[in-house]
């Protein structure tokens, strides 16, 4: 049985599953970002448990095919930001159409559908918000964010930043007056 999850983007979501389902005696065969395997079907107690558990947590059991799909496309965007490095000519659609056994234009309707924009805006908006991030740190220079995140040059960075937030990166970088937002609130 497998269990799609809403909201897993990063290892620390991974063990705080992990965690929850050790206290409930339940041994999954795999927990990754947005899933759960588990090698026998659970029970309707066992699955508002889990329900209830995860709810608590911030997660949530997706069961209809659009939403599960919607997840799968976030988790493997976060997944490709979680790399160390996104190509300058990294292509969204190439990317989910290896990893997504659907067409890419239903794949993309159904995205657009249900978050009101598109899969590319979704990415950029991710990348924004990583560029935060590693500007918060100030360990890269501009120049090293841009490769980084797959900009191709530190002026399209700066002009989706300011398009993004209204402040450029390095006003950001002086004054940090825009909170970051969690990956998984991105849209």
């Amino acid at each position: 049985m497998t269990l799609f999850i809403k909201n897993m983007v990063c290892a620390r979501c991974i063990l705080a599953v992990k965690r929850e389902m050790d206290d409930m005696h339940l041994q999954p065969t795999e927990i990754e970002l947005g899933v759960i395997e588990f090698s026998d079907d659970l029970d309707k107690e066992q699955l508002t448990e889990i329900a209830e558990r995860l709810k608590q947590l911030g997660f949530e059991i997706l069961y209809d095919k659009k939403s599960r799909l919607v997840e799968k496309v976030k988790t493997l965007l976060v997944k490709k930001l979680q790399q160390k490095k996104i190509e300058e000519h990294f292509s969204v659609r190439k990317y989910l159409s290896a990893h997504i056994k659907n067409d890419y234009t239903t794949i993309s309707k159904t995205f657009s559908e249900s978050e009101q924009h598109t899969i590319e805006k979704h990415f950029i908006l991710l990348r924004l918000e990583k560029a935060k991030e590693l500007i918060t740190y100030g360990e890269l220079s501009m120049a090293e964010i841009a490769k980084k995140l797959g900009y191709a040059s530190v002026q399209h960075l700066s002009a989706q930043f300011k398009s993004g937030f209204g402040i450029s990166p390095n006003a950001y970088k002086t004054t940090q007056s825009s909170k970051r937002s969690a990956i998984d609130k991105i849209g």
